[in-house]
């Protein structure tokens, strides 16, 4: 079985400093493996394990700063064969419809694959809209939500964890599916996966052409934070608990 899984490369949330007018500064942030395409790298490794003679090829699309040579060896130490980069101007701070249009271009250099796995979502904007908006450039079935997935003959057998229902669908490939991130926890590389990482193939390569946004961003700023009101009580006295229990039901 041929899996791609495509992944958002976005700014440390550790290192962005919030400014006095709210404003973010990403200046000091390195780029990290979305936290929710560290499931889908972890569940298209599992997958090709569970299916046996697999191969396993990530994909992204970013600025020039995420061809970062660490970054990749990171990826590619989490069961993942090969790698392909779109990285330039051209594909910086794209939305979802144009990042679904920059991976469906990446896709044609893969070649022939069985399914693709995509996070449930990315940590920056969570849009959720990437993956149903690939599918649809690429012409394929597409399924959300999975939380378990079984390879059959010429078919993936989804399970989807809903609110109040389990529910099992069977979705012809190829295909894209979209992973919740409850299906895997991500492996942490060793040092033995990182030094094999350096040798596996590395594609990167700028955009040939640019690709439409179809959402402007005016600002992006931190939500306004509420002033505490700073009320202590006293435990020991009459009524404090009772009191400082119904501050805590009026809060949430």
């Amino acid at each position: 079985m041929n899996i791609v899984a495509a992944f958002k490369v976005v700014p440390d949330d550790q290192d962005i400093q919030v400014a006095s007018d709210r404003s973010l500064d990403y200046s000091k942030a390195k780029g990290i493996v979305s936290a929710y395409d560290l499931n889908a790298l972890e569940a298209a490794a599992q997958l090709a394990a569970a299916a046996g003679d697999s191969k396993v090829v990530a994909i992204t699309v970013g600025g020039a700063d995420i061809d970062d040579s660490k970054l990749k060896k990171n990826v590619l130490a989490r069961g993942v064969d090969e790698l392909y980069m779109t990285a330039g101007d051209a594909t910086a701070n794209l939305d979802a419809n144009a990042t679904a249009a920059a991976l469906a271009e990446l896709v044609g250099t893969v070649g022939d694959f069985d399914v693709i796995l995509c996070g449930d979502g990315s940590a920056d904007n969570y849009a959720q809209q990437t993956d149903v908006q690939l599918a649809a450039r690429l012409g394929l079935p597409v399924v959300n939500g999975a939380t378990k997935i079984t390879p059959k003959e010429g078919a993936l057998e989804v399970e989807r964890t809903l609110e109040d229902v389990v529910e099992t669908v069977e979705v012809p490939l190829p295909a894209v599916v979209s992973v919740s991130p409850d299906i895997a926890v991500p492996r942490i590389p060793g040092m033995k996966d990182i030094l094999a990482a350096g040798k596996k193939p590395m594609n990167v390569a700028a955009a040939d052409g640019v690709f439409d946004a179809k959402i402007e961003v005016v600002s992006c700023q931190a939500p306004e934070q509420a002033d505490r009101k700073l009320e202590i009580l006293d435990a020991s006295a009459d009524g404090a608990i009772e009191q400082f229990a119904a501050a805590l039901k009026a809060a949430l």
